[in-house]
């Protein structure tokens, strides 16, 4: 039994160190492919701002964009709540103006 239990001790340290010898490999390959996109990168330039261009333009066709009455609504509904609220802080602002020049001349 103390057999098995050092086979499966020494099964794990090994498959750890494989772990580590994978991620090693990894991360070299990961760097590797950064320095070589890096490079890539720098030499396409141009192309990558045309890409950008090609993408922007293909997500304004995918906009749902408003139509001329509900723009026209919108924008009455926006006006009147500026405007009420507007006429709302001015009744406000004379009404406290009003009380405090009357607690004033007591």
């Amino acid at each position: 039994m103390s057999e098995n239990i050092k086979d499966t001790e020494l099964s794990e340290k090994e498959a750890a160190k494989l772990a580590k010898k994978e991620a090693k490999k990894a991360k070299s390959d990961a760097d590797s492919k950064k320095s070589k996109k890096s490079d890539k990168d720098k030499k396409n330039v141009f192309s990558r701002i045309a890409n950008w261009f090609k993408d922007l333009k293909r997500e304004f066709k995918r906009v749902s964009w408003p139509t001329k009455k509900t723009v026209f609504n919108n924008t009455t509904v926006v006006l009147s709540v500026v405007v009420l609220g507007s006429l709302l802080m001015f009744g406000i602002d004379t009404a406290f103006l009003r009380l405090l020049n009357f607690l004033m001349n007591l």
